[in-house]
């Protein structure tokens, strides 16, 4: 089957050379499409020197989710899709991923991901889908006082053995397969994931509930640094993007007494960490984050809507059908609400 690699860059200029050398060198044939947000650095410039790189130089940040459709349309032909961080390194060639499409129900696979010391990122290369309690934890800071803690094991599969290839529900964006045809289905990425954070944990999700199988293998691999892009986003907006994601998937995917505890748990956290916050600063500006973070939280509650980057709010609703969804992504509109 022929892959191509989709690559988003923000910023990317000290990682997205090594990226692309990566690639060619063990996959030299692989067309690859760069489609970069806005970058403030030479990113671009770093792109155009390799040959044979579709680049797309957007003119505003249109975030992870649209900027990893636009890619895919950008590559027609290819009926499997690697999305790849622009700071990760493959390793290996992909073809251990391909097998895994041989299967016609696998509508994603991911690979290993290994960290500066060529151990596996585990905890991050494979997890569960979130659950109520998941959440929680994570918002509340038990898992990263506690992380040893069931909830926290099962939902970053510390308790797995991925020592060999397996389903997963949750393989990493930063470095994941996806057949073109259960992308198209449904209605790929949804773009009001903005800027990032949580599209590839809802775009798995719905992959899993319209019927597609979803792997994981150890034998494709990557090195992945992690974070380059996000480490240059200012730090209240940074948070605000987080729990903006996190919530929107809550009201997307949870309802109830699930969707009620997710957002008393980011309430209830928000002034606890703004103070952590304001000591290390110091600096009263936490504070002012803290309130729009417990804004989102009561207004995801109470009327299950979460602003948007641009402050304007966004139907927690996706489109009625995959087949409407499809449609959208097809079209090439930005954003399916």
């Amino acid at each position: 089957m022929t892959t191509g690699a989709v690559i988003v860059t923000w910023n990317s200029a000290g990682h997205i050379g090594a990226c692309l050398d990566a690639l060619r060198r063990h996959e030299p044939s692989m067309p690859v499409a760069v489609v970069d947000n806005a970058s403030a650095d030479n990113t671009c410039a770093a792109v155009s020197g390799h040959d044979g790189v579709r680049l797309a130089a957007n003119r505003e940040n249109k975030g992870f989710a649209a900027a990893v459709n636009q890619g895919i349309r950008m590559l027609p032909d290819c009926e499997l899709i690697l999305v790849l961080n622009p700071d990760a390194v493959i390793r290996t060639n992909l073809d251990a991923m391909r097998a895994e499409f041989a299967s016609p129900h696998t509508g994603a696979c991911g690979g290993r991901l290994l960290d500066e010391s060529g151990a596996a990122q585990r905890g991050f290369e494979i997890r569960r889908f979130p659950t109520p309690a998941s959440l929680a934890f994570e918002t509340l800071g038990l898992n990263r006082v506690w992380p040893s803690n069931a909830v926290n094991r099962r939902y970053r599969c510390l308790d797995a053995d991925t020592s060999a290839p397996c389903d997963a529900q949750q393989p990493a964006g930063a470095f994941l397969m996806i057949r073109r045809d259960a992308w198209r289905e449904t209605g790929g990425f949804d773009e009001s994931f903005h800027p990032v954070w949580f599209e590839d944990v809802d775009f798995l999700y719905r992959l899993a509930s319209a019927g597609w199988s979803i792997r994981f293998t150890p034998f494709a691999a990557a090195g992945h640094a992690g974070g380059h892009s996000i480490s240059r986003m200012a730090d209240g907006g940074r948070e605000l993007a987080w729990y903006g994601s996190l919530l929107r998937y809550v009201v997307r995917h949870f309802s109830g007494a699930g969707k009620a505890a997710v957002c008393w748990a980011v309430f209830a956290s928000a002034v606890p960490r703004a103070a952590v916050r304001a000591v290390r600063g110091p600096s009263f500006r936490p504070f002012s984050v803290c309130v729009k973070v417990m804004r989102l939280s009561v207004a995801a509650a109470v009327s299950g809507r979460v602003a948007g980057p641009e402050g304007t709010y966004r139907e927690q609703a996706f489109p009625a059908s995959v087949h409407e969804c499809a449609k959208l992504v097809n079209s090439g509109d930005r954003s399916p609400h």
